[in-house]
């Protein structure tokens, strides 16, 4: 078996901390998970290999195995030494849900699994914000109004009315699960129907926030969108997403990015595309034509005997690459427009040309 760099998969340096690690983890779940990537049938397989490389890199221990031996350690190739308990190390998440739920707390604000008494990290919030294409060529920053769930400033997010406090609940002092014996010495556990798994009970809910310790606020974002953007392309913001609980730190921002088409050029990648109309004199004698690019016209000289459909191409005048100090190129293509109506000079010329005689008004006739 080839040996996996995990830290090329997660786009980590190998003195990366376990907080950079986790971080990339982040991004790349977000941006792999089947959910959000339904039109796209590598997503899955993607998002398995982010995990992989997270499930031996965010453990200290598999680490330093991995260092040693690389992959090898854990799929039994390895020199020497017992790294069997590694071997299914990848299965610490039951499935895709599992792992985006236990970081980034679920798509709809929730979480189907049971809630915990220890701090819980705020749900995500996902919008789109529609361009222009030359902002998207160029750069711009805009601004973005989003609506989050914030930590009530009355309650301090405890839910209670200030000068009150919550109560230990009395069903599952304070565990948030109830046990249930089912016979044969077998028992059931499920979340306390009383406090609904939050193991306290608030008696005087606070007025603001009714008893939920979060309010709901419009914020709005600052954006700075880089030059080379493409369509439905997703920006994190960190941080910005809804408040957590007890304690947790807030979920993150994702927007993805529209861009509206132009009517000029046509991008594929980061190389645009578009046509040109010339005149049948201009494509037989050659010609001086002006070329619209993002920096402003350019002069093109076309060559004598220039044919329809000819493609030339203009260096560095395409889409800026992301994070690169270099441009895509700009395609024209020629199309050679043939006339639908002529003056009789016109026809006369052009039948001198052609060496062809022609039936002119007056029932004169025009020969070579």
């Amino acid at each position: 078996m080839a040996s996996k760099d995990y830290y090329e998969i997660l786009g980590v340096s190998k003195d990366a901390s376990a907080d950079d690690i986790k971080k990339a983890f982040r991004q790349l779940a977000k941006k792999y998970h089947p959910d959000m990537n339904k039109d796209d049938p590598s997503a899955a397989e993607k998002f398995k290999e982010v995990n992989e490389a997270y499930q031996v890199l965010g453990d200290e221990t598999k680490r330093q195995q991995y260092d040693t031996y690389g992959s090898a350690a854990f799929d039994g190739s390895a020199p020497q030494g017992d790294y069997s308990s590694y071997s299914s190390g990848f299965g610490g998440f039951g499935g895709f849900g599992d792992i985006f739920e236990s970081f980034f707390g679920g798509m709809g604000g929730g979480s189907s699994r049971q809630r915990r008494n220890g701090p819980e990290r705020g749900a995500d919030i996902e919008t789109e914000l529609r361009i222009e294409f030359r902002e998207a060529a160029e750069g711009v920053k805009k601004e973005v109004k989003i609506s989050r769930r914030e930590t009530c400033v009355h309650c301090h997010g405890t839910g209670a009315k200030p000068g009150t406090s919550t109560k230990t609940c009395p069903t599952c002092n304070g565990t948030g699960q109830k046990r249930s014996q089912t016979g044969f010495g077998m028992f059931t556990i499920t979340t306390c129907p009383t406090c609904g798994g939050e193991g306290t009970i608030v008696e005087s809910p606070c007025e603001h926030c009714h008893g939920t310790g979060t309010t709901s606020q419009l914020r709005t974002i600052s954006l700075n969108i880089p030059a080379g953007i493409d369509d439905g392309q997703i920006m994190t913001v960190s941080g910005q997403g809804h408040a957590g609980r007890k304690g947790g730190e807030n979920g993150d921002v994702y927007i993805r990015i529209r861009v509206r088409p132009s009517r000029t050029w046509r991008r594929e990648g980061q190389d645009l595309y578009m046509d040109i109309d010339i005149s049948f004199a201009q494509a037989a004698l050659g010609d001086s034509i002006t070329v619209p690019t993002l920096t402003g016209d350019v002069k093109y000289d076309l060559p004598a005997g220039t044919q329809t459909g000819t493609t030339f191409r203009l260096r560095d005048k395409g889409i800026k690459y992301l994070r690169q100090n270099r441009n895509g190129d700009l395609y024209v293509k020629v199309n050679v427009v043939v006339p639908k109506k002529l003056t009789d000079r016109q026809k006369e010329l052009l039948a001198e040309f052609a060496g062809m005689s022609v039936p002119q008004k007056k029932g004169k006739i025009f020969r070579k």
